[in-house]
């Protein structure tokens, strides 16, 4: 194999990167499957020292599809195998950044495959710890917006408010639902997203909650520290989706969020919410109001809108879309992002579907290594690799404090299917201009997991197919 060698960022001066032999042995191996709109990424490590004669180290990260992919079970369980007999059964970390079905389906997808593989660690966030009570509050009241979602876009195909409950559904497919199935909510025979991480967690005896706060972690044999930068422990910043104060999207969803509030509980049917005009005593029920002659005659009568123009039926629910909008941001805040530190220096980085109040937080980290101080911003400054965060998107890579602070980054990777995005109404996913920024920062080695590699990287880049008649491809391996 070959290394790319940077003479300068690219970004700044226009100089491509150039390839030059590799020593005898990498540094790194990093494996994009190409399975479809999802995350699942397989780091292999060379070991200095063997352990129970393993050579390499191997770190799992993220293991899913989004809902709705054709042929999903048997995509995943084609990427698990592969996954099983790259490693020999055995992987040394698995990393689960975050509660998103396109990140954790896999667990649930492939579970024969799983069988087979035998985790060394399992790292969640600090969000996803059983005794961590503001950990478990974010965990309660996910799943309670969950539910409630899942009512509304029920309600709302009912009073054929189609638009605004085809959008709930999209976001609904992130945490593996569907309004438009039986199926929901982890009945019998299906997952959920919560189902799947506990699959996940079962992996082994004691999975490791992981703060920013903590001391790099450590993979034996080998030279590499990995570095938690999020999610952050600060509300506000867990909270923050977009850059700018103006915009109601910067908000998140919580004990000040009044209407989100409200509209909980107006779902769950709340005896003491406050926002009815009468008390529970003077309601009278949609469906018993049909069967009263005075309504039905004035609400439900003939004519061509049989009176639908004095109901209002199920407008109050379209609101849920933005609710449903807030709690996709909220949760990719909560993303376990990974810096995995090189010898010499050179950082891989795993940003997971971090949106702006994550990445901001990392500008304040600070750890204390070997008597020299580590930051934040330096390991940025070291990134040589860059898996794109929530594929691509507007709010999942910052600008300054991101991406420009990438002087020596070589090589990027997006996990996206651009065609499967435009059928969720995901237009903008990769987002044009941030492509642009990610081509000219490393100098054209941008890669995709839904299109052909750059001409250039034939020899660091290495591609894989099924085993299927149709061989198509399933992964890009990078070799540093």
């Amino acid at each position: 194999m070959a290394r790319i060698r940077k003479a300068a960022s690219p970004a700044r001066t226009g100089t491509e990167p150039t390839v030059e032999p590799a020593a005898d042995r990498h540094r790194a191996k990093i494996r994009m499957y190409c399975h479809g709109l999802g995350d699942c990424f397989l780091v292999t490590l060379p070991r200095d020292t063997p352990v129970d004669g393993r050579e390499q180290a191997f770190i799992l990260i993220d293991c899913g599809l989004i809902l709705g992919t054709g042929d999903a079970k048997a995509k995943m369980r084609e990427v698990v195998a592969n996954i099983a007999e790259t490693t020999g059964g055995f992987i040394d970390l698995l990393v689960v950044t975050h509660e998103h079905w396109d990140h954790v389906s896999g667990f649930a997808q492939a579970q024969t495959e799983f069988k087979s593989i035998t985790f060394g660690s399992v790292w969640f966030g600090w969000t996803e710890n059983p005794d961590d009570e503001k950990a478990q509050a974010l965990v309660t009241r996910r799943s309670a917006a969950i539910k409630a979602l899942v009512d509304s876009g029920v309600r709302m195909r009912g009073f054929g408010v189609d638009a605004a409950a085809d959008t709930v559904n999209t976001f609904l497919g992130f945490f593996g639902e569907d309004i438009d199935t039986e199926e929901r909510l982890g009945a019998a025979g299906t997952h959920s997203t919560r189902s799947a991480l506990e699959i996940a967690r079962g992996f082994v005896k004691t999975p490791r909650y992981c703060k920013p706060t903590e001391p790099p972690g450590r993979i034996a044999g080998t030279g590499a520290r990995l570095y938690v930068l999020g999610p952050p422990e600060d509300e506000t910043l867990l909270r923050t989706s977009l850059p700018s104060k103006r915009d109601p999207e910067t908000y998140g969803m919580d004990g000040t969020d009044a209407w989100a509030a409200l509209f909980l509980k107006e779902l769950e049917g709340d005896p003491d919410s406050q926002s009815a005009p009468f008390g529970q005593q003077s309601a009278i029920p949609m469906d018993v109001a049909r069967t009263v002659p005075f309504f039905s005659d004035r609400y439900w009568g003939g004519g061509e809108d049989g009176g639908a123009w004095r109901r209002i039926d199920g407008d109050w629910l379209a609101a849920s879309t933005e609710l449903a909008l807030r709690l996709d941001n909220d949760t990719n805040n909560t993303s376990l992002v990974l810096a995995i530190e090189l010898d010499g220096g050179d950082v891989l980085l795993f940003a997971a579907d971090a949106q702006v109040g994550n990445w901001l937080s990392w500008q304040d980290l600070k750890w204390t290594v070997d008597g020299r101080t580590v930051t934040g911003p330096d390991l940025l400054k070291r990134t040589v690799f860059y898996k794109v965060g929530h594929h691509g998107s507007h709010n999942a890579t910052l600008r300054q404090k991101g991406l420009e602070l990438m002087d020596k980054l070589q090589l990027a990777m997006i996990p996206v299917d651009q065609e499967m995005a435009r059928k969720k109404k995901w237009d903008h996913m990769p987002l044009p201009e941030l492509v642009e920024a990610l081509t000219a920062r490393t100098g054209g080695y941008l890669v995709r997991s839904d299109g052909p590699p750059p001409a250039a990287l034939g020899a660091v880049l290495e591609e894989g197919h099924t085993a299927s008649s149709e061989k198509r491809r399933l992964y890009y391996e990078y070799t540093l």
